[in-house]
């Protein structure tokens, strides 16, 4: 493979040591990238990466046709894999799922529920990762939410109310949209570059109504009545339909990054200090005015209609300002809403199958470029960094993405899958694109033979939904 190949000498001295760890954390509304180093999720389809590395220049033995019959085999094989997991996931997820609507055959203890809970975020964490997202760190979740809004609202989330939550993000880009140009007085339009996440997911669970009253009444040191009143207010903000129960899962598209508190769902909607202002001047003047035409009106008072009139004018006053200051939040509350309308893109169980189809696209795309670079050329194991290093040119070269490429998670599933062998002095045996597409078919004959049963792992206990211990009778 020249184009790939030519670039492992040179590129053997390249500084590929990881980032220093406690690197500062950059400010992800800003549009530089959001870690200290590049991202791992490779922008490109699979079909474009699957025709350029299969072109017969890059095959100097004319293996290109074996090579893509390989390749394919190695795609659907890998797809396989991530079925099987996702069988797994949404059995353990179903007990946790807020839309559900399959009878509950099975009752689990706290202990079980909270066991199978954190084997659940364990499982979506690895396959966010497989799916080369980038988490966010609890410890910069205040440089994300601390930000003026994208859409010009001032949101707010109480990030204690939670139990679980997770937060990824995959592919850091500018999009540009067009505003009203104040400097040509509203009239005419300018481009205007926002930051997004064309990728944001977000997995939350919320904590028990007592658990959160107690850390309330240890935080402001209060009285468990006045603790229940205030967490009762902020629950209040929720639907009936979201409690402690459940476990969320979202995702969504090309969310601004100065935004992302829009996604929560216990979000508050603040007024801008603009709006304060606003409201401030508008209310204080118009209000001012009513009292003065008022006192005016009072001090002349012979009738009493007249006064009824005058202190109706004063309460109609103060009606408009109240009616000012609830539409406004209205607006805001609307376009919050009509804003996550158009950038979401799936909930809870579809989620994981969107992970999951996304995890697989990554996995072949990292292996096909491997295989490819390695195939023809005699590479040892302490030359992989090279090799890195080389398919990352590769890509630059050809796609123009500069990403970082995972090197060392692709060598290790083509080891396990048995395409690549390393032998004893660190050789890298890859078998030739007929072979190892022979290999990937013996392992579909054989895949069903050795398919892992879907169990519960013994939690739970079985509801018995029957009068007596007898099984119901199923002869017609």
């Amino acid at each position: 493979m020249a184009d790939i190949l030519n670039a492992i000498d040179s590129a053997a001295d390249v500084d590929t040591s990881p980032a220093p760890a406690g690197a500062a954390a950059i400010d992800p509304h800003s549009g530089a990238p959001v870690s200290g180093t590049r991202e791992k999720f490779l922008p490109v389809t699979r079909h474009a990466l699957l025709d350029r590395l299969t072109v017969p220049a890059l095959w100097p033995h004319g293996d290109n046709v074996q090579a893509r019959r390989f390749m394919r085999y190695l795609d659907y094989w890998r797809r396989h894999n991530y079925a099987t997991k996702l069988l797994d996931l949404e059995q353990l997820y179903e007990p946790f799922s807020p839309d559900t609507d399959l009878l509950q055959t099975r009752k689990f203890s706290p202990e079980e529920r909270l066991a199978m809970q954190k084997r659940l975020v364990a499982q979506m964490t690895e396959l966010l990762e497989q799916g080369n997202f980038t988490r966010v760190s609890p410890n910069d979740f205040h440089i994300i939410l601390t930000k003026d809004s994208h859409y010009g609202l001032d949101l707010q989330v109480d990030l204690n109310a939670f139990e679980e939550i997770l937060i990824f993000y995959r592919g850091v880009t500018n999009v540009t949209e067009h505003h009203r140009d104040i400097r040509k007085a509203y009239m005419g339009w300018k481009a205007v570059q926002v930051p997004v996440f064309q990728r944001f997911f977000i997995l939350f669970k919320l904590k028990p109504f007592d658990v959160r009253v107690n850390e309330v009444m240890q935080e402001k040191k209060l009285e468990r009545k006045e603790a229940e009143h205030i967490v009762r207010r902020l629950r209040k903000m929720l639907p009936d339909t979201v409690t402690s129960d459940y476990l969320y899962i979202k995702l969504f598209k090309n969310m601004p990054r100065s935004d992302v508190e829009m996604v929560f769902p216990n979000t508050r909607v603040r007024f801008r200090l603009f709006d304060k202002i606003k409201f401030g001047v508008t209310a204080g003047s118009g209000v001012s005015v009513g009292v003065v035409g008022t006192a005016t009106k009072l001090a002349m008072v012979t009738n009493p209609y007249t006064l009824v009139m005058a202190l109706a004018g004063l309460g109609g006053v103060a009606v408009r300002q109240v009616t000012n200051f609830i539409n406004q939040r209205n607006r805001y509350m609307a376009m919050l809403a009509r804003n996550l309308y158009f950038h979401s893109m799936a909930d809870n169980r579809g989620v994981m199958t969107l992970l999951a189809d996304r995890a697989a696209d990554e996995d072949i795309k990292e292996e096909m470029l491997l295989y490819a670079a390695i195939a023809n050329e005699r590479v040892n194991v302490r030359e992989l960094k090279a090799v890195d290093a080389a398919i990352e040119k590769y890509l630059l070269d050809t796609f123009r993405i500069d990403v970082d490429f995972d090197v060392e998670d692709a060598f290790r599933r083509l080891t396990q899958e048995g395409v690549v062998t390393e032998l004893g002095d660190g050789t890298l045996q890859v078998l030739p694109p007929h072979e190892a597409a022979l290999h990937i078919d013996k392992l579909w004959d054989a895949c069903l033979d050795n398919l892992p049963d879907i169990t519960t792992s013994g939690e739970g206990q079985e509801i018995d939904r029957q009068r007596g211990s007898d099984p119901p009778d199923l002869t017609p």
